[in-house]
């Protein structure tokens, strides 16, 4: 952590000698740090703590938290939103001479253990996060011991109570029922660097009129702030190769995608860039290997999602890039701010293009159930006697898993339901969709994205811009973005190497994974799919308008009505050459269409002749289907297509076979189709489509 200089106390002040300890011998507080500890050991109140990224909130926590445990008051829990975030202040409290320990959903086998610790004294700090508030399990046997043996609730990363916030966590509303569970006069201090005036106003209301904002100017001194306009895909990767390697240490290159992680870290390391993927989706025990690796320096940069975020603490990091826009200037701020916490200087570039609105959009519309839909859920809860299985609620409400659960969390913390252990059921408390909010948070984010599409391009002090839109009384020019000093992150870019770029998006393995199990909570079929109506390995050859193919299937299928020659060729160069599926098909077919009968008929007709390989339209559409892309979960993707095709028509018995579809979202129709070919006698059948969509 760095510090500003100040006045030094003397060095038997308790609070400065802890600052030592965490940040160094001379290290001195920072203008607000002192009063907010001063606020919640001293005077025990509740406080909303607004600093800026690198501020040094976590410090005053923590030596909050040693004062109060010296001072004979119960361990600190701190509500922690992200496991790196948890691993990384783990490592902070072991320097504040504060021992932490954590209750999380990877380390279940270790909750009695903890709980006993406890109970021993031995904690001084125990590390939840959110989700555990939303466990019956915890509700009922961990957390009334922990809250009453409290001596302070830090809540990190505190705007993800509000709806308002950029990164609203459903979770979070819980904490307010955990304030009910504190002794009386426990503090609590709420943190967070991303809270506007509506999303302060939001925490007050939820946490009680008690709850006193401290506010301090959000500028970061260090971060130069600069904004590129690259609307190509193979011309950002080819800047980040040529710009990546000249700057100083190891940092964060963000995107939008787990599929983007993939496709830029993998691109990076052909050009000789030690760049790694990092996701959500990035195995468990992998994720602190690769923290601690940029920790360290020993790699030039993490490729990542926002799952690298809130709270990541890497004091010298060197620098920023996000390959995509995220969808407000709140959460780009969040995101740059990782960057230069202890360093003089640290770039900061957002590079644009024309995929990020689509992207943007799609999380923007989950974010919130339709109204239908969550009458639908409570409506099925209503009428059922018993308990009702996630899976049951999926087959009846089109709606997806992560979305559903979500709505579950929203309805149990409004009173509309509760859990049954793993199933659900309607309480007795009335209850009514809350249109209006959904609609004025929906409104607010659209806002939020309209404003962050004029960053870089009003005239306006970067720096400024962004504490305006986080609403600092204090905003003003920084003297360092490349509006303030004229500077631009533009290079010369070696059409070589834009080239070799847009060859690796073209040709980035695509996996289409067969599916091996049947939806869960069908009557018929269930379980595992028989291995002799599974599908073999597929490809696609694209992502739905990326940098590669993909802009040419979305122009051939939103405006020419024909797929161009290229795709065809493209599609037997990966087939034939660059694939080879084994066993190699004798024979080509493809899905049948009824909204779009000659379109994929007549690129399969040319693939198949590019393969010198028989075609045969034998599969025929026995009922209209809704398309896939409407519908958000498995049960209803799958009762969809079940049974709306069969095979009319001859073809090579036991042959392997080629089958083509254009554009998939959920593998359930190539399943379905799959099954049908092989029940009907055909050999191995590996599927190949065009594209990918977006969000799949």
């Amino acid at each position: 952590m760095s510090v500003s200089p100040g006045t030094v106390p003397s060095v038997t002040d308790p609070p400065l000698e802890l600052l030592h300890q965490i940040a160094g011998p001379d290290a001195t507080f920072r203008p607000g740090q002192r009063e907010a500890i001063d606020a919640v050991v001293r005077d025990r109140e509740r406080v909303l703590l607004v600093q800026r990224t690198g501020w040094g909130k976590s410090a005053v926590y923590f030596i909050a938290t040693r004062l109060l445990r010296d001072a004979a008051a119960g361990p600190t829990i701190l509500v922690s939103p992200l496991l790196a975030l948890m691993r990384n202040q783990i490592q902070m409290a072991e320097r504040a001479h504060v021992a932490a320990r954590t209750i999380n959903s990877e380390n279940r086998d270790d909750w009695d253990e903890v709980i006993e610790a406890i109970e021993r004294d031995e904690v001084d700090l125990l590390l939840v996060s959110p989700e555990r508030f939303n466990n019956p399990a915890f509700r009922a046997d961990v957390l009334p011991t922990v809250a009453s043996r409290s001596g302070l609730l830090v809540i990190d990363e505190a705007h993800c109570i509000s709806d308002w916030g950029h990164d609203f966590r459903p979770d979070y509303r819980r904490l307010v029922r955990v304030l009910e569970l504190l002794p009386r006069g426990v503090p609590v201090l709420c943190t967070t660097a991303t809270a506007n005036d509506r999303v302060i106003e939001d925490i007050q209301a939820q946490l009680g009129a008690e709850l006193a904002t401290q506010r301090g100017p959000l500028a970061r001194e260090s971060l130069a702030l600069a904004m590129l306009d690259t609307s190509s895909q193979p011309e950002r990767l080819a800047w980040l190769a040529q710009v990546v390697p000249a700057l100083e240490g190891s940092g964060v290159i963000y995107v939008l995608t787990i599929a983007d992680t993939e496709r830029v870290a993998s691109f990076l390391r052909t050009r000789g860039i030690d760049a790694h993927a990092y996701s959500g989706q990035t195995e468990a025990e992998r994720r602190p290997e690769l923290e601690e690796a940029l920790i360290d320096n020993d790699v030039k940069a993490l490729v990542a999602t926002s799952a690298l975020g809130m709270g990541f603490d890497k004091p010298d990091l060197g620098f920023v890039i996000h390959y995509q826009s995220p969808s407000s200037a709140i959460a780009y701020y969040q995101q740059v701010g990782r960057a230069g916490r202890a360093l003089p200087h640290a770039p900061a570039v957002l590079l644009r293009g024309t995929e990020d609105r689509d992207i943007q959009d799609h999380f923007i519309g989950s974010a919130f159930p339709s109204r239908a839909r969550a009458e639908e859920a409570i409506a099925l809860l209503e009428e059922r006697a018993a308990p009702v299985t996630e899976s049951e609620l999926l087959a009846s409400v089109n709606v997806g898993v992560t979305r559903l659960r979500n709505m579950l969390k929203i309805l149990e913390v409004e009173g509309a339901v509760e859990r049954a252990g793993s199933r659900w059921l309607r309480t007795l408390a009335p209850w009514t969709y809350d249109e209006e909010r959904v609609r004025r948070v929906t409104q607010a984010r659209r806002a939020e994205q309209a404003a962050m599409e004029t960053y870089g391009r009003t005239g306006e002090c970067l720096m400024e811009f962004l504490l305006r839109q986080l609403d600092d009384p204090d905003a003003e020019p920084c003297g360092r973005c490349m509006v303030c000093t004229g500077e631009t992150p533009a290079v010369d870019l070696d059409p070589g190497l834009v080239a070799k770029a847009r060859e690796h998006l073209r040709w980035a393995e695509l996996l289409v994974e067969p599916r091996m199990r049947w939806p869960a909570g069908l009557e018929e079929p269930k379980g595992t799919i028989p291995e002799e109506l599974r599908l073999q390995p597929g490809r696609a050859l694209s992502v739905f308008n990326d940098g590669g193919w993909g802009g040419l299937v979305k122009r051939g299928k939103q405006e020419v009505g024909e797929y161009a020659d290229a795709l065809v060729e493209a599609a037997a160069e990966l087939v034939g050459r660059r694939w080879r599926p084994d066993p190699f098909p004798t024979w080509v077919t493809c899905v049948p269409s009824t909204t779009h009968p000659r379109l994929v008929a007549d690129f399969t007709e040319r693939l198949a002749g590019g393969l010198d390989l028989p075609f045969r339209a034998i599969l025929t559409k026995v009922r209209e289907t809704k398309p896939q892309k409407e519908l958000e979960n498995s049960q209803q993707q799958f009762s969809n297509v079940w049974g709306a095709f069969r095979v009319e028509g001859d073809f090579p018995a036991r042959e392997p076979v080629l089958l083509v579809d254009d554009i998939f979202d959920s593998r359930w129709t190539l399943t379905i189709v799959g099954a049908v070919l092989l029940e009907a006698g055909s050999g191995p059948v590996s599927p190949f489509v065009l594209a990918k969509a977006v969000g799949d």
